[in-house]
């Protein structure tokens, strides 16, 4: 009988059909017995004998992938790659699958709602109200205004149709233009550059890649308008951290919105300023997109190994 491991911790925690799918195809299945991300010894003592994987975040470095002689198939329950050393599962032969559009709608969702909260100041009176404070702070409208989306992958184009009725102009850098798309949803392929200088809210939907390291940093933030809103719901090593720190402190941009970090849990000081907005890499934890996040999942891992 095949072994299959489930890696992902919160998998099947609202529906658990996927994994009574799994049951009824005959495999032996492990779940993550820790109930949070492994660590690189806990998932190589785990994938001992097994057949197909499930994965998270979870480092699976080469030494892993290596060290995993049965694994046939790693079907990621998400669209990261940035912890798998795909050049190792590739000399494996090992089968390789994501689930882009999974998560998409969540995470283009996230962002929305970053816009309209930055702008309206929402968490900003919240977290005054609860002090004891009552201050009124001028907010801005969203309609009319020009947002930068840099990459327009799938989350970039979910977050173009949800912005879409408030009449913005929409313009993207990305080095893969999808011109069809561009016309039917009138997006302005820009440079990256001119992104920055024209764009009142500037969002990032990139992967993490050699070229992307670190991308964002005082360079790019002194190029922004200084009422710009920043948003990061991608990777977090793309953004120099402490460059943001600077930059929001010193009045080069207006406010920032970051899902992601360089280091999770996040424990710097971006948490001392009021003019930012953190929340724990929550972009895919919506129960819907989980739940079709797990589905395809398992459909790439049947796929996978020809069921």
């Amino acid at each position: 009988m095949k072994k299959i491991l489930i890696s992902t911790s919160s998998f099947g925690k609202y529906d658990t059909s996927q994994i009574e799918i799994l049951k009824s195809e005959g495999f032996v299945i492990t779940l993550n017995p820790y109930g949070r991300e492994l660590r690189e010894n806990e998932i190589t003592e785990l994938l001992d004998g097994v057949d197909g994987l499930i994965a998270g975040t979870e480092p699976l470095t080469r030494d892993v992938i290596c060290s995993a002689k049965n694994l046939k198939v790693v079907s990621r329950c998400g669209i990261g790659i940035d912890n798998v050393d795909i050049e190792a599962v590739n000399e494996r032969g090992i089968k390789f699958y994501r689930t882009p559009e999974g998560p998409a709608l969540a995470v283009a969702e996230l962002t929305l709602g970053f816009i309209l909260d930055s702008l309206r100041h929402v968490s900003y009176l919240h977290k005054k109200i609860c002090s004891g404070g009552w201050e009124k702070k001028m907010g801005r409208l969203l309609t009319g205004k020009t947002i930068g989306i840099v990459g327009m992958g799938t989350i970039g184009k979910k977050l173009t149709t949800l912005i879409k009725p408030f009449n913005c102009r929409i313009m993207t850098s990305d080095h893969v233009p999808d011109i069809a798309f561009a016309e039917k949803s009138k997006v302005d392929y820009v440079s990256l550059d001119e992104l920055l200088k024209e764009s009142d809210i500037v969002t990032l939907h990139l992967p993490l890649e050699d070229d992307t390291k670190g991308l964002f940093d005082r360079n790019l933030f002194s190029r922004m308008k200084d009422e710009a809103i920043f948003i990061n719901t991608s990777r977090g090593k793309i953004v120099d951290e402490d460059d943001l720190y600077d930059a929001l402190r010193d009045g080069m941009i207006a406010h920032a919105c970051l899902d992601v970090y360089r280091d999770e849990p996040y424990t710097g000081k971006l948490k001392e300023l009021d003019n930012v907005t953190l929340t724990c890499h929550v972009g895919s934890y919506a129960k819907e997109a989980r739940i079709e996040m797990e589905k395809q999942a398992v459909e790439n891992l049947l796929k996978g190994l020809g069921k």
